[in-house]
């Protein structure tokens, strides 16, 4: 994966941080051109947007990892799914 220069990162920050506000913007016009659509949802569209974020940033911050077992499984199968290639191909 290429890296890029922080300030390349800076400037799509900045990016993403003025769409974040378009779409804000965009939200707020919505729930004042279509007031019921937002009641009828049983909350507000901001409200079910906030959700969706917490959502989200709590699934994106989660860290998987494999207990030592876990590990060993997967090496064990790989060896064998390698010893089965290398049989095949000689």
């Amino acid at each position: 994966m290429a890296r890029h220069s922080s300030h390349f990162l800076e400037l799509a920050r900045k990016g993403a941080e003025h769409r974040y506000q378009e779409l804000k913007a965009e939200l707020a016009s919505l729930e004042k051109a279509f007031p019921g659509l937002a009641a009828r949802a049983g909350r507000t569209l901001g409200e079910t947007v906030n959700a969706v974020e917490n959502t989200v940033s709590t699934v994106a911050r989660r860290a998987r990892s494999m207990s030592a077992a876990q590990r060993k499984a997967v090496s064990a199968r790989m060896k064998k799914y390698w010893a089965a290639r290398r049989k095949a191909k000689a």
